[in-house]
This record gives C-alpha cells, sequence and structure tokens, in this order.
C-alpha cells in the first residue's frame, strides 16, 4: 500500500486552514441529480467488473439515481479516453474510467497505461468535466485483485466518491 497513517488527512481535515484562507472550498458532496458516465475497459473483466461494483456503490451512496448512470463497454484502457470525451462532450456531468493494466513481459504495458492516462487527462482538461482515473496499474494479478476487494478501498469505490466531490467542488461558485 503507499497510503498510512503519515499520509492521511488528520481528525481536522481541511478545517485546520480555514482561518487563515479566504475561501476554504471543501464539500459536501451529494449525487443527487448528476449524470454521471462509466467507461469500462472489457479487457481484464474480471478486475474491472468489481471495479464498476465498488463505482456503483459509492454513486448510490451518494445519491445518485440508478437511471442517471450509463456504462459503456470499451475493450481495452487504451480506448477510454474517447469513450471518455463522448461522454463529456454530450453531457455527463463526470465521466468514470475503469480499467487494468498489468504488467507484462514487453514494453506494452507502459504504451497503453502511458496513453491512457495522458488520454483522459486530456479529455478532463479539454472538457472542464471531471474524468476520474480509476486505471489499475499493476505488476501482478494479485495487486489488481487486491485494489478491487468489497468495500472503501476498492479503488472503484473510490473513483466513484472522487467523481461525485469533484462534480460538487466545481459548481461551487467560487469555482466558476
Amino acid at each position: 500500500m503507499t497510503s498510512s497513517s503519515d499520509t492521511t488527512l488528520g481528525p481536522l481535515g481541511t478545517s485546520e486552514h480555514a482561518s487563515r484562507v479566504g475561501a476554504n472550498l471543501h464539500v459536501r458532496p451529494s449525487g443527487v441529480g448528476l449524470r454521471i458516465g462509466i467507461a469500462c475497459g472489457t479487457f481484464n473483466g474480471g478486475v474491472t467488473n468489481r471495479l464498476l461494483d465498488g463505482v456503483l456503490v459509492a454513486l448510490k451512496e451518494s445519491g445518485v439515481a440508478r437511471d442517471d448512470i450509463t456504462v459503456a463497454w470499451a475493450p481495452g484502457a487504451f480506448e477510454l479516453p474517447l469513450v471518455a470525451q463522448r461522454f463529456a462532450t454530450m453531457g455527463a456531468d463526470a465521466v468514470i474510467c475503469l480499467g487494468a493494466v498489468i504488467r507484462g513481459d514487453t514494453p506494452h504495458f507502459e504504451y497503453v497505461a502511458g496513453e491512457c492516462a495522458a488520454g483522459i487527462t486530456r479529455v478532463s482538461l479539454d472538457t472542464s468535466t471531471p474524468v476520474i482515473f480509476g486505471v489499475l496499474t499493476v505488476d501482478t494479478v494479485d495487486q489488481a485483485l487486491e485494489r478491487c476487494q468489497e468495500g472503501p478501498t476498492n479503488k472503484g469505490y473510490e473513483s466513484g466518491v472522487t467523481a461525485v466531490e469533484m462534480v460538487t467542488l466545481l459548481r461551487r461558485p467560487e469555482m466558476r
């Protein structure tokens, strides 16, 4: 794991800085009324399916209605940015990209993971739509499976929470 108690936001959270800044834009996210597009890769589908399960739990907990969630299945991680772009230009409030790129014996991993990340970033910046990187880039299948177990540490779940938080933050009057 890359997180530890030393890297976790403390009990005061973001409020400890509120008295030292003009605006402290930490939000209470709500998914009510949000339209969410999910671009999900079928390659390594046993992993992406578990990530999708995590996203759907997070979105339900956040108040996103079932009818406001659309899943589009792409062949793999490399194709996710194009699907994300289509969702963003069609009016999705946020897009969540789910994939799993597992290192092999060739440089294929670097090309796919790198271009996927760059494409997702580009779509987000070009469209001003939160596009969430829920793509696992791991060395082994075991690492991938560890990151998509049920619960709040599921990277799909984290991606769903992040999508709702980002839309809520960017809709604040101070961010417009």
